[in-house]
C-alpha cells in the first residue's frame, strides 16, 4: 500500500502508538493491571484508522502487545523478586504447563481469523470484567492451590489464553491465584514473571507466524510492529507514575468496579463489531 509509506502516515502512526502507550500506563498506574488488557483494545480501534487490513488488525494489536510486555515484565518481576515476593514454588510447579498452554495458543491466534481472535478477547475480557464487577476485593473460591494436575491446568489455561489475547500473566493469573487462596500482593509479584514466560514465546510465535504476510504496517517483524514497540513501552512508563497518583485519591473497590465496567464495554464494542 503506497500510502503505508508516506512520512506523514507514519508521522500519525507513530503519534497514535505514542498515545496509545500513554494510556496504557495511566490505567496500569491507576488499576494495577497489565497494560496489554489496554493496548489491544485501543490498537483494535486506533489501526482500522490507519488502513490497515481487516485480517491482520488483530494479530497486529496482539503481537506488538506481546512484544512491549517483555520488557515491562522484566522491569516489575527484578523489583519483586528483590523484595522476596514472588512465590517460586508455585513457579517452579507452573511454568512447564504455561509454557505448553502459550505454544498452543499462539499457534491457535496465528491459525484463527481476526475475527476469531477478537471473539475470543472479548469474550475473556467480559468474563473478567464479570469477576471484577461483582466479586468483592478479597473473594475467594478456596483457601489452597490445587496440586497436579489441576494446577498444571491453570498454568495451560494462563498461558494459552493470554497468548491469544496479547496479554501477561496479570489478568487471567491474579485473579485465578487470589481465587484459590494465593494473597494478592503475592498474587501480583508472581504473575510479573508470568509475563515474562508468556511474552517472550508467544512474540517469537508471532514475528514468525505474520513473516512475509502482506498488509502489515512498514517497520514490522512479522505482527509486530516496531513503531509501536519503541513508543509504547517508553510512553507507558512515563504515565504510569500519573495513574498511582490517580489511584490514591480513589477507593479500590471502585478503582475495581470502574476498570470492570472498562473491559465490559470494550468487549461490547466488540461484539458490536463482529455482528455488524
Amino acid at each position: 500500500m503506497q500510502h503505508m509509506s508516506d512520512p506523514l502516515w507514519l508521522a500519525a502512526l507513530a503519534a497514535a502508538m505514542a498515545l496509545t502507550g500513554i494510556v496504557s500506563g495511566t490505567l496500569a498506574g491507576l488499576l494495577g493491571v497489565g497494560g496489554g488488557i489496554v493496548i489491544v483494545p485501543v490498537l483494535f480501534n486506533v489501526l482500522p484508522l490507519f488502513g490497515i487490513p481487516e485480517a491482520v488488525q488483530m494479530k497486529l494489536a496482539v503481537g506488538t502487545s506481546l512484544a512491549t510486555i517483555i520488557p515491562t515484565s522484566i522491569v516489575s518481576a527484578r523489583k519483586h523478586y528483590a523484595k522476596g515476593a514472588i512465590d517460586t514454588g508455585l513457579l517452579r510447579a507452573i511454568w512447564p504447563s504455561m509454557i505448553i498452554g502459550v505454544a498452543v495458543g499462539t499457534v491457535l491466534a496465528i491459525w484463527l481469523h481476526g475475527s476469531a481472535l477478537s471473539a475470543v478477547f472479548a469474550t475473556i475480557a467480559l468474563l473478567v470484567a464479570l469477576n471484577m464487577g461483582f466479586t468483592g476485593v478479597d473473594y475467594r473460591l478456596r483457601e489452597t492451590k490445587p496440586r497436579g494436575p489441576g494446577l498444571w491446568g491453570i498454568g495451560g489455561f494462563i498461558g494459552s489464553v493470554s497468548a491469544m489475547m496479547g496479554i501477561g500473566g496479570g489478568t487471567v493469573g491474579v485473579p485465578i491465584l487470589c481465587m484459590f487462596g494465593t494473597p494478592i500482593r503475592s498474587a501480583v509479584a508472581t504473575a510479573s514473571v508470568f509475563g515474562l514466560i508468556i511474552s517472550i514465546p508467544a512474540t517469537i510465535g508471532f514475528i514468525y507466524g505474520g513473516w512475509g504476510v502482506a498488509g502489515v504496517p512498514p517497520l514490522s517483524l512479522g505482527y509486530v510492529n516496531l513503531i509501536g514497540f519503541a513508543l509504547i513501552v517508553p510512553s507507558s512508563i512515563i504515565a504510569t507514575p500519573w495513574g498511582v497518583h490517580l489511584a490514591h485519591t480513589i477507593p479500590p473497590l471502585m478503582l475495581k468496579r470502574a476498570f470492570a465496567l472498562f473491559l465490559a464495554i470494550t468487549a461490547v464494542r466488540m461484539f458490536y463489531a463482529l455482528l455488524t
